[in-house]
């Protein structure tokens, strides 16, 4: 996974545990990518200040995701979804008995596809 894309499910997931002070600087840089300068001008501390501070941030959401793995497993859940998703494209309303089945499909189908809209809006 790109280290971007991996900082920012760590950020998702472990962020609210890191400072105040921590998340503000890790949503300048990640979010709102202002450069290191930047965001050592905006809250009046040096560049190496902030370098120091992302990778101490960096380090401690790694070390939650070790001890945790939420953003793992969260990876391979959704995974078996989109697994899932794909399996449930092959039937046709003719593959089922009764139209009741056919609904359940299709109530199926819908709430896999509102998980998948819930986690690309997040």
């Amino acid at each position: 996974m790109e280290r971007f894309a991996e900082m920012a499910l760590f950020a998702d997931f472990y962020g609210p545990l890191l400072t105040e002070k921590q998340r503000n600087i890790w949503d300048l840089h990640y979010e709102q990518d202002l450069s290191l300068v930047e965001i050592a001008a905006a809250v009046d501390i040096s560049r190496q200040a902030v370098y120091d501070l992302l990778k101490r941030t960096e380090k401690i959401l790694r070390g939650y995701e070790a001890k945790l793995g939420l953003v793992q497993r969260f990876l391979l859940e959704q995974e078996k979804l989109i697994e899932v998703k794909e399996q449930l494209k092959g039937f046709t309303e003719e593959d089922f008995a009764n139209p009741q089945a056919w609904e359940s499909y299709q109530q199926i189908c819908q709430q896999i596809n509102d998980v998948f809209n819930v986690m690309e809006s997040s």
